[in-house]
């Protein structure tokens, strides 16, 4: 990480909530454990709202902000 100007937090947004937004933000957090990783959920959409809303809740089970 960058010592100059560190990492305070991550948002993420996307088209695919339930295929592109999930899999980046698991990723992320994999990778850096102790940055907040936001998800604006209303500049997300999924492949149905079903899997949009599933997909919502495994990424805050995994300890990211759904805002």
């Amino acid at each position: 990480m960058n010592s100059v100007n560190p990492i305070e937090s991550i948002t993420l947004v996307g088209l695919c909530t339930d295929i592109c937004v999930v899999s980046n933000a698991i990723i992320l957090k994999a990778g850096l454990p102790e940055i907040p990783v936001y998800v604006d959920s209303s500049c997300c959409a999924g492949v149905t709202e079903e899997s949009h809303q599933a997909a919502l809740t495994t990424m805050k089970m995994c300890q990211c902000i759904i805002d």
